[in-house]
């Protein structure tokens, strides 16, 4: 009975405007057809009422005026029978019907195959209590983590196995061992870590969640995260009711954890619930940068789920900046109150690393800037003064850039 009734109504609406739009280009092709021959019936009353003028005044006779009547009358008459010729010819005849016919099928035979193809014929109403109804539906029979976990590995490949023979070995030692000793919280780390490597994302996730309960109320967010993370990999990249739980754990913990609160927005994604699921994902992404591991499946799926949500003009914000990479002045300053040698290694490690990318990848000033001040930190003037030396010819010519390392260098003690 909906489908009658809708179809009914749109074959009206097609009719109404085809049959509009033709109206109007006809009654334009007449309004530009006749006006000439109109305004030659105006003139040529207008001469036949000054020729009785004319002669009241007695400037013409009586013979002249009958005269002029006569040749005005022979003009109005060609004006008229002009006119009805080419209002005939503008409202009539076959080809004129038949370009109007043409007309009304082309708009409908273009709307209604548009609607066949992009369309859906055959949908129901959907109004929003039957949405919100059909998104609680989904997420109430999604299926418990036991169940996707069997269904996941039933659809991939069985998980490597350690390509060490000493490292499945250690593997076995370390699987009995934690099933002798369940309480030892260290062993239990290493075993989900271990378990995750190879793929044997259920058990690791089980191990996970071993730790979560060793460490009870000192168990962090990010410890509940990777719980839920290493559940969705177990299921199939599925956010099962027992991941969602250990999720808003997570977020009770800390609000702001970026892998909960992805998981959560990836939650309802897969139950219909984009408009919840944009409300996670678009805070996220603005306090995201590009090192987070979730930022290329946000930079990939983030504007359709804004489309879905209704945010149809939203468009996703720079990135902030990542931290920059080696020791910061917090770290720095942190060292001073470490023995020399804790200090002089823990700095010496991340000079070395962010040393080894700069002259491999490059950098920013400010990246320069801190491996010259933790050179300085280290009291290694000569390759203090040696980086200051190369970056002064990289930023040549650069003014802004050249006065941060200069900076650096004066806290350095390399120039007064």
């Amino acid at each position: 009975m909906h489908s009658i009734l809708f179809w009914a109504v749109t074959v009206a609406m097609t009719l109404a405007v085809a049959g509009l739009m033709v109206a109007a280009l006809i009654r334009g092709r007449m309004a530009g057809a006749s006006p000439a021959a109109a305004f030659d019936l105006k003139v040529y009353r207008d001469q036949l009422a000054e020729v009785e003028r004319d002669l009241a005044r007695g400037v013409i006779a009586e013979e002249e005026a009958a005269r002029l009547r006569t040749e005005i009358g022979r003009r109005v008459l060609a004006a008229d029978q002009a006119m009805q010729v080419k209002g005939t010819a503008q409202t009539g005849g076959p080809a004129r019907a038949l370009a109007a016919v043409g007309l009304m099928g082309a708009i409908a035979a273009i709307g209604f195959g548009a609607y066949a193809w992009l369309g859906h014929p055959g949908l129901g109403d959907m109004p929003l209590s039957a949405r919100l109804a059909s998104a609680e539906a989904m997420r109430a029979d999604r299926p418990r983590q036991p169940e996707a976990e069997v269904r996941a590995a039933a659809a991939l490949p069985p998980a490597p196995q350690a390509a060490d023979p000493r490292h499945a070995e250690l593997m076995v030692q370390l699987r009995k061992a934690m099933t002798e000793r369940p309480n030892d919280l260290r062993g239990q780390e290493l075993l989900a870590r271990n378990e995750a490597m190879l793929g044997n994302y259920g058990a690791a996730a089980r191990a996970q969640g071993m730790v979560v309960a060793l460490k009870g109320p000192v168990a962090t967010a990010d410890d509940l995260a990777v719980q839920a993370e290493l559940m969705v990999a177990a299921a199939g990249g599925l956010v099962t009711p027992e991941a969602e739980s250990v999720l808003a754990a997570a977020l009770e913990k800390d609000a702001a954890n970026g892998m909960a609160r992805y998981y959560s927005g990836l939650m309802f994604t897969q139950t219909g619930r984009f408009d919840l699921a944009f409300r996670f994902w678009a805070p996220l992404w603005q306090s995201s940068t590009e090192a987070d591991p979730w930022v290329a499946a946000l930079r990939a799926e983030l504007p359709d789920v804004a489309w879905l949500a209704g945010q149809h003009r939203y468009e996703m914000p720079p990135l902030r900046s990542a931290p920059l990479p080696g020791p910061d002045a917090d770290a720095i300053a942190a060292s001073r109150d470490m023995s020399p040698e804790d200090r002089q290694q823990m700095i010496r490690g991340m000079v070395d690393g962010l040393m080894n990318r700069l002259a491999t990848e490059g950098g920013t000033a400010p990246e320069w800037a801190r491996l010259i001040r933790a050179l300085g930190v280290l009291g290694d003037t000569d390759r203090a003064k040696a980086i200051w030396g190369e970056a002064q010819e990289r930023f040549q010519g650069r003014e802004a850039d050249l006065a941060e390392v200069t900076a650096a260098a004066r806290e350095a003690g390399l120039i007064k």
